[in-house]
């Protein structure tokens, strides 16, 4: 089976590529961002997607969201160092079948892409049980009225990024992102984009902390 890797971060990588090549029998190909893990996909065609959220550029969930819509038959598992619920719930709706821990055990991982491979879904368990009782508590998170591509911006407006850099980055057109940002104001009863970025960051949201540009791309 064809199993792509993406992750920004080399060791792990590595550790992956070794362990599903060596102990699984897989062939396995990497890609180091969002940007990169498209492209290779579109000439390797995986049956699987074993991808990390958190990543510069284009993040996680934008990615699966571009696989699905490429190819809606692919099957995505996570692997993040996330185990809020929020995180989870994103993914599933974006179009994973699959959500793991980084700190899983090896065989376990092995077992969860054999399942989600298979067709099936599979949750690590302490996350599934998060999740459920996320579902049934009265009092939901703002964020999550957040739509997946709230979300995205929500991301890369905490690591710094601009209205401009933004919309390069994801593909849309700069009004487009100004107005989103609008919309996600409301929703998160924010008055200034300064507020979102805090709100991002306070969250863990974004993968750095950056502070805020004094880019007039801005919107107050």
């Amino acid at each position: 089976m064809k199993v792509l890797i993406v992750d920004d971060h080399p060791i792990v990588r590595a550790g992956l590529r070794r362990l599903l090549a060596a102990e699984a029998g897989f062939d396995v190909r990497e890609a180091a961002g969002g940007k990169e893990a498209l492209s290779i996909f579109r000439d390797y065609k995986p049956g699987l997607v074993v991808l990390d959220l958190s990543m510069p550029g284009i993040g996680g969930l934008e990615v699966i969201r571009r696989l699905r819509l490429e190819a809606p038959g692919v099957r995505i598992l996570v692997l993040s160092m996330h185990h809020d619920a929020i995180y989870v719930t994103r993914a599933l709706q974006a179009g994973a079948a699959g959500y793991m821990s980084k700190n899983a055990p090896p065989d376990r991982l092995i077992e969860a892409i054999r399942r989600v491979s298979a067709g099936h879904s599979y949750i690590e368990h302490d996350i599934a049980q998060d999740l459920a009782l996320q579902n049934i508590s009265a009092l939901a998170p703002p964020l999550k009225d957040l739509s997946p591509r709230d979300f995205e911006i929500l991301r890369l407006l905490g690591e710094g990024g601009s209205l401009r850099q933004i919309a390069d980055t994801i593909g849309v057109s700069y009004k487009t992102v100004a107005n989103t940002c609008s919309q996600i104001k409301i929703k998160l009863g924010a008055a200034r984009t300064a507020d979102l970025v805090r709100i991002a960051i306070r969250s863990g949201i974004s993968v750095a902390a950056a502070g805020l540009s004094a880019s007039s791309d801005r919107i107050p």
